[in-house]
């Protein structure tokens, strides 16, 4: 049996890369007979439709596969969710993966950077500066009702793994440009390390592109869907596409003037 990809990886020809790492819901079949997490539970901590957004920009960067066999935004030492404590208190494994299993996902998750490295590096290259969006979603209803709006935007922009000083102009006109998003009449709700400061990730692309790469966190709370039922409104989902999308302009501004 042939296995899937566990990444795409589609380089265009301009200085803007959208990723969605957490898109991915595969699982190798090896992995599949040895979990204890059923599907719904799994789709509930993974990021749909990260990946429909990613289309915002020609360089993408979609996960395929999902973040419970191998985590692509923790470190190395972290990518396999080992005890509940580690996967938000659920029981991931019905007998633990062997060596062999683990290997080979901890394989995929070293070509991963290896893959990104390269792509980056050709995108400095030509373009001097870049900006990637880093896609996620979160969930805000684990209780049953919906959490405090105050402690939750609609949008989280993690900027904790960067040289927030250097990049300034580039995190700021962002906020601002989806600030200035009209979402069903509302604008939208966007705040900056409210309740996540960027992932693993975002802290490599800075380490090892720290002045050549900024990557933005963007957690969008599930607002446009139910995160239960994991059903969503399609209407809502275009929405939060044309609000990134029409971020771009301005942001591409910014990272010229650098």
């Amino acid at each position: 049996m042939s296995v899937k990809p566990y990444c795409i990886f589609r380089r265009g020809n301009s200085p803007v890369v959208a990723a969605a790492i957490h898109n991915g819901h595969d699982t190798r079949p090896a992995i599949e007979k040895h979990l204890a997490i059923d599907e719904a539970q799994r789709l509930r901590e993974e990021d749909p439709f990260t990946g429909e957004w990613t289309q915002i920009a020609k360089t993408q960067i979609i996960g395929l596969r999902s973040r419970f066999e191998v985590d692509l935004n923790r470190p190395r030492s972290a990518a396999i969710y080992t005890t509940p404590e580690e996967a938000w208190g659920l029981r991931v494994w019905s007998t633990p993966p062997g060596r062999r299993m683990i290997e080979r996902s901890l394989h995929e998750y070293d070509d991963f950077y290896r893959m990104a490295r390269l792509l980056l590096r050709e995108l400095v290259e030509e373009h001097r500066r870049v900006v990637l969006y880093d896609l996620h979603t979160y969930n805000h209803r684990r209780n049953g009702a919906a959490a405090d709006p105050v402690a939750n935007p609609d949008v989280n922009v993690g900027t904790g793994t960067m040289e927030r000083g250097y990049w300034a102009p580039v995190v700021e006109r962002f906020i601002g440009e989806l600030r200035n998003c009209d979402y069903s009449g509302r604008p939208l709700d966007v705040r900056e390390n409210v309740k996540f400061r960027g992932g693993h990730f975002g802290r490599w692309v800075h380490q090892n592109f720290p002045r050549q790469v900024c990557s933005i966190a963007i957690e969008v709370k599930k607002f446009f869907m139910d995160e239960r039922e994991q059903t969503a409104d399609p209407g809502a989902v275009e929405q939060v596409y044309e609000a990134l999308r029409a971020t771009l302009p301005g942001v591409q501004k910014e990272l010229m003037r650098l």
